[in-house]
């Protein structure tokens, strides 16, 4: 068996123990910059898609099939850590952010899906993935994401919340039909509550994260759509070159920041050797 020891234990002293080896969390703190790049990589993923889309020439398919095989490289690359890079984290959950949205814009604009039917199906696979994690690692924790196996989990339900997001957001855009502005408004007061919730209410604080994971993405989306888009269509018009390559721009900005400061870097831990 492998029994964990305080998270402490190897700062303290700097080194490992007799019998333990250390063990690094492979995904970041979740801090004020967690949630600004998350969001600015939201927004990426809705422009980048819809730039690739229009410009590349490969249409929304061969899009698609070109962004996973980058995503896997890059999750290839991830997994091969044995700690939380920030570049090569970030690279992912903004490539994973690009393929979630391609995901659900083949389902509904090229195969006819409704989005009700999407927001449905995604719902419950992100639903059976915290079921098979929790069953399996008794904990749905980003705090503890240090093997393989709760890795493998992660990047799946980061996988599932963006398309979830971008379909739920579709859903919530398509229903209302408030705006670029008004829908970012709506998805930030709606993350402003679930902060609330877990400030003042108690809500659970993993549960508190994953739904705001979800809603981040229909926020950056809107944000990303009000910021591209023709003046026409309710938007600033400043294209989805100017817009994506400005947000890259900040985004990277950010992640240097965090390589040199780690800033968002958990503390190691040791885990006893299996005996």
């Amino acid at each position: 068996m492998t029994s964990e020891t305080s998270r402490t234990a190897v700062a303290a002293t700097g080194t490992t123990a007799p019998g333990l080896r250390a063990r690094w969390n492979r995904v970041p703190e979740v801090t004020v910059y967690f949630w600004v790049i998350k969001v600015l990589c939201t927004t990426v993923g809705e422009t980048a898609a819809d730039l690739l889309n229009e410009k590349a020439g490969l249409g929304l398919t061969g899009v698609s099939l070109l962004m996973s095989a980058l995503l896997a490289v890059v999750l290839v690359a991830q997994f091969r850590t044995r700690a939380y890079r920030p570049a090569v984290y970030w690279t992912a959950v903004a490539l994973i952010s690009v393929v979630g949205t391609l995901v659900s814009d083949n389902l509904t604009d090229d195969m006819g899906v409704a989005l009700e039917t999407t927001t449905t199906v995604f719902g419950i696979l992100l639903a059976v993935v915290f079921a098979a994690w929790y069953r399996t690692e008794r904990t749905l924790s980003i705090h503890h994401v240090d093997t393989g196996r709760r890795e493998a989990f992660y990047w799946l339900a980061v996988l599932f919340t963006f398309a979830l997001g971008t379909s739920a957001g579709d859903l919530v855009a398509e229903r209302l039909d408030l705006g670029y502005w008004v829908s970012a408004v709506l998805f930030a007061a709606a993350i402003a509550a679930i902060a609330v919730a877990w400030f003042a209410l108690g809500l659970d604080a993993v549960w508190s994260f994953w739904i705001a994971y979800v809603l981040t993405r229909p926020l950056g989306a809107s944000v990303g759509d009000y910021l591209s888009r023709p003046t026409g269509d309710g938007g600033l018009g400043l294209g989805t070159v100017v817009t994506s390559v400005l947000f890259l721009a900040v985004i990277v900005g950010l992640v240097v920041f965090l390589s040199v400061t780690r800033k968002d870097v958990t503390e190691e831990r040791a885990v006893r050797q299996p005996v």
